[in-house]
């Protein structure tokens, strides 16, 4: 059905039930999540026009943090202003955060458990699967030409061999990219001066459209100062209350620091920065094993909301492990790294909203972005390896078979025969403890 009108500008409260809702259905990774704003504010409520939406969506990609709650920031900002973006943001946080906290506690109170270790046996080659099939899905899009797949080699060999920081392989990505485009070829030159050709949206029939000046929405240094000294202020301030407060300042720093930088870095979403975030909290800080990080992100994928609440659990054990097992200093753990893992990105979004709105897509950042998602790839390579010989060659040069064998009864399953992701992590943990209760017990 055609509409040549907008509808009636939604209520707070109104746009608050779908925040709240979206916080407990959004599964599926990023991928499904943007999918499911797409329906509700495009499709079906036509609160914002496709091309509006999609607008929004190029930027947010180029931010670094998780692009889909972002995206849900900055739609919610469209709506109702800071409220409305403080409201979709954090409800896109929270129900997963309380979810994945109550898990972790299950998880080191009866994480031992011979059923729980059961299900975990199935569980965790899945999630191998489920990373192999994300760099299978990123390279289809990124790896176009030879130099795409060297910069993704580079950057594999860079992390997995040579342990090079994570920033560092984006900021080459970025010089490689910087580098070509002022040599473009002629395609890219013709394309830079031609036009899509795609039918006219009538944008009349949406609330917000590309003809709207949306409220709020002016920039000045003066707003942008003011937003700048706010969010020092808020990462300050839990830090003050640790420092006066907390016992053994120097690991609530080191915790704080490390993940304030993890949000700035984590451009490719969580899969791209969860090898960074294993390489220095496994390896260097020792907060946590490798089979827990892998434990970590297992749970990860068992809740709603973004993957890069992984981060969480790793505070979660952080705590837990330095404070001989407390489940207080665990549940802190895992507070201050949601918050300074997602304060960040509201910071990006109010602040960089007003500027985007007067933009337009830029094909020099595009083809840049490019050569940074094939960094990305090899990143996120290199994570599969990581956690890939945890679970199938735990004590290398021994292979378990039966790993090896679920790993790929889940590639197929999920890329060839494209089974919901989440009903084959549920199909995981099922067969895990029904192979114990059948087997195991006897």
């Amino acid at each position: 059905m055609q509409h040549s009108t907008p509808p009636p500008a939604p209520t707070f409260r109104e746009a608050l039930g779908f925040w709240l809702r979206l916080g407990f259905i959004g599964f599926g990774g990023p991928a499904g999540q943007i999918a499911i704003l797409h329906d509700f504010l495009v499709e079906k409520k036509r609160w914002i026009s496709n091309s509006k939406f999609l607008h929004a969506l190029n930027y947010c990609m180029l931010l670094p943090g998780p692009e889909a709650q972002q995206l849900a920031t900055y739609t919610g900002w469209m709506l109702h202003g800071v409220r409305g973006g403080l409201a979709a943001g954090i409800l896109f946080v929270i129900p997963s955060a309380i979810i994945l906290w109550g898990l972790s506690v299950l998880y080191v109170t009866y994480g031992h458990v011979p059923a729980v270790q059961a299900a975990f046996e199935f569980l965790k080659p899945a999630v191998v699967a489920i990373v192999v099939g994300a760099i299978i899905k990123i390279g289809k899009k990124s790896l176009k030409t030879p130099l795409h797949y060297a910069v993704a080699l580079a950057a594999f060999l860079a992390i997995y061999f040579l342990n090079v920081p994570f920033p560092a392989i984006i900021i080459g990505a970025i010089l490689v990219g910087v580098a070509v485009s002022f040599k473009p070829s002629k395609s890219l030159r013709l394309k830079r001066f031609s036009t899509e050709s795609i039918a006219a949206e009538k944008e009349s029939a949406y609330l917000i459209n590309q003809n709207t000046i949306v409220a709020g929405g002016s920039w000045s240094v003066g707003r942008f100062a003011r937003q700048i000294g706010v969010a020092v202020l808020l990462w300050a301030l839990p830090l003050s209350l640790l420092a006066a407060f907390a016992p053994n300042f120097d690991f609530w720093k080191k915790l704080s620091l490390f993940f304030t930088k993890a949000a700035f870095v984590t451009f490719g979403g969580a899969y791209a920065v969860l090898p960074y975030v294993a390489q220095v909290s496994v390896e260097q800080f020792a907060w946590l094993s490798r089979p827990e990080m892998l434990d970590g992100l297992a749970l990860g994928e068992t809740t709603p909301g973004p993957l890069i609440i992984v981060l969480a659990f790793v505070g979660f054990m952080a705590g837990h492990n330095t404070f001989g097992g407390s489940l207080a200093a665990a549940s802190m753990g895992l507070a201050v790294t949601v918050w300074y893992t997602f304060l960040p990105s509201f910071l990006f979004v109010f602040a960089g909203a007003p500027l985007i709105e007067r933009t337009h897509a830029n094909p020099t950042v595009k083809l840049i972005l490019q050569y940074v998602t094939a960094a990305v790839a090899g990143v996120i390579l290199s994570l599969c390896l990581y956690l890939g010989q945890a679970v199938i060659a735990p004590v290398p040069p021994d292979i378990q078979w039966f790993s090896l064998s679920w790993v790929v009864m889940s590639l197929v399953a999920l890329q060839y025969f494209k089974i919901n992701l989440l009903a084959w992590i549920g199909v995981s943990v099922a067969l895990g403890l029904g192979w114990y209760f059948l087997f195991l017990t006897i």
